[in-house]
């Protein structure tokens, strides 16, 4: 069995550590039809275009049903910030001076606004946006603050649905390989270069587990299985899943993480290192079988023949080489 709290640190929030949003490279132009962003009020979703160069434009609120990349939680004015640092005069604060003020004004006024609604692990991170930087010369000291899912590069990606209604869980889609980088943050890379995991399904365990918060037990006692027929059915058969040597391995949801929001979590296939801390780099995907995989560098081993234990209606389970167990989490 494995869980990704193993992996320690959301790439979202790291993310969002090292890139706070700001405009200012561009606004809407006065004949714009697009409403700016300083309209936006709290509860309000907004979203913008990305130009090739990174640049920001047509900020506008949108329905949070609808595709966007911010959702407003309050709307801060620093102009009566306690200081005068924010004066008629005074320079856009930057990239670390943003970062300051998420913590001081957007991070406890954020989370009250999503009433104890959020899991500090999952996908969504608190920023602020600050007005471009000619509403800004112009004396405008609005700053937004709310919530982003971000990509691993820190860009703001499109997301629908209120963030306490939707289900908070950072997810991979089946297909996608990834990634532990050594910041310990998951990355999704092709499958055809060096990575430790390929995502075989998403498990919506609130759907499953509809009556109360489950236990890590609980969570792994039915992933156990889950996972393991989520492997077959991902690469074909039993057989082929044997022969290629990975293993399935699941995340779990902690209390605190369950409560903020988060029910999913995504199997994988892994191979275990031969310490049984570590994973080993794969290449290429399982569901070209052993032919088509590396690991550490090597073919996977021969495995024992035997006569497939699932599926087989003539075939004598006594005796043979037990299926690729769930592999244990890597010591943390």
């Amino acid at each position: 069995m494995g869980t990704y709290d193993y992996v320690s640190g959301n790439a979202a929030q790291i993310a969002a550590d090292s890139d706070v949003i700001n405009t200012t490279t561009s606004t809407p132009s006065p004949g714009d039809s697009a409403t700016p962003f300083t309209e936006a009020s709290a509860g309000d979703c907004v979203t913008w275009d990305v130009g090739s160069d990174g640049s920001f434009s047509n900020f506008n609120v949108t329905d949070c049903s609808d595709q966007h990349r911010f959702e407003v939680a309050t709307v801060e004015n620093l102009a009566i910030y306690p200081t005068s640092e924010f004066g008629p005069e005074a320079e856009m604060p930057n990239m670390e001076r943003q970062a300051q003020l998420r913590e001081e004004l957007c991070q406890g006024s954020t989370l009250n606004y999503l009433e104890g609604q959020f899991d500090p692990a999952g996908k969504y991170s608190i920023a602020p946006i600050l007005p471009p930087s000619d509403a800004w010369a112009n004396g405008d000291r609005t700053m937004l603050c709310g919530l982003q899912t971000t990509n691993e590069d820190g860009i703001p990606q499109r997301t629908e649905g209120r963030v306490s209604e939707v289900d908070q869980a950072n997810l991979a889609a089946p297909g996608e390989c990834r990634e532990i980088g050594e910041d310990q943050v998951l990355r999704t890379v092709d499958c055809a270069k060096p990575h430790q995991m390929e995502t075989i399904s998403v498990v919506n365990l609130g759907e499953e587990m509809p009556q109360e918060t489950p236990s890590v037990e609980e969570q792994n006692d039915f992933l156990a299985s889950r996972c393991a027929d989520d492997a077959i059915a991902y690469v074909g058969d039993e057989e082929k899943l044997y022969q290629s040597t990975l293993q399935p391995y699941w995340g779990t949801i902690s209390e605190t993480s369950w409560n903020g929001g988060t029910r999913s979590v995504n199997c994988s296939l892994i191979h275990a290192g031969k310490d049984g801390n570590s994973f080993s780099d794969i290449v290429g995907t399982a569901t070209d079988g052993r032919d088509g995989l590396t690991i550490n560098g090597n073919p996977p081993e021969k495995q024992p023949e035997r006569n497939p234990l699932r599926g087989s209606e003539d075939g004598d389970s006594n005796n043979q080489p037990a299926p690729n167990e769930p592999a244990p989490a890597p010591a943390q």
